[in-house]
């Protein structure tokens, strides 16, 4: 069978022209847990990006100090991929929660609590979805003014004092038993905007 024939941009394939697509690479946002707190986990974001740029990634940035790493990759990126990246260039183990620009996208949208309380709130990026069993079980009363809501894989805080002497994140993370980690709002709405441009 003779090759397909192709001039400025189409593809002639058994006898169909077709427009020849470029397809842009995903973006994705990769959130590390724990890194650059109280002196703990200390991780140069220079050396991140570079990290992420040496494992084939593409436009890498990062935003903060907290380990928020935006990047482009054809192929979808694994967690424990990253992670044992992480421990042997950092010697640190932490986790990595991957969400696509999309997903990150949601986030503003699926928040319960009320537009004026929006400083006061936090969202949990868990590595996977809870059991409804689980999330049924959980007690929303225990911690006085402080709630929660949890809508898929993210858990919404409203905390009223901040995350400094909160109770409420370390009970989730014992009874849900997933890896989490923790941005304040201002963190997330700033994602939004650096993963839609």
């Amino acid at each position: 069978m003779s090759e397909p024939v192709r001039a400025g941009g189409f593809g002639l394939r058994y006898g169909v022209m077709a427009r020849q697509v470029r397809t842009e690479a995903p973006v994705y946002v990769g959130l590390l847990r724990g890194v650059n707190v109280g002196g703990k986990n200390t991780m140069p974001m220079v050396e991140l990006r570079g990290l992420f740029e040496s494992l084939g990634f593409s436009d890498v940035r990062t935003f903060i100090q907290s380990g928020n790493v935006i990047f482009k990759s054809k192929q979808k990126p694994k967690s424990s991929f990253l992670e044992a990246a992480i421990v042997e260039r950092f010697a640190i183990s932490t986790h990595v929660v991957l969400r696509t620009s999309s997903e990150i996208g949601t986030v503003l949208k699926h928040n319960p609590f009320a537009i004026d309380e929006e400083a006061r709130v936090y969202v949990g990026f868990m590595a996977q979805k809870p059991s409804a069993a689980i999330v049924d079980a959980l007690d929303h009363e225990r911690f006085g003014a402080e709630r929660f809501a949890i809508v898929g894989a993210e858990t919404y805080l409203y905390l009223p004092t901040g995350m400094g002497q909160s109770k409420l994140p370390s009970y989730l993370d014992r009874q849900l038993k997933i890896p989490t980690t923790v941005r304040n709002w201002n963190t997330v709405s700033k994602l939004i905007e650096l993963t839609s441009t």
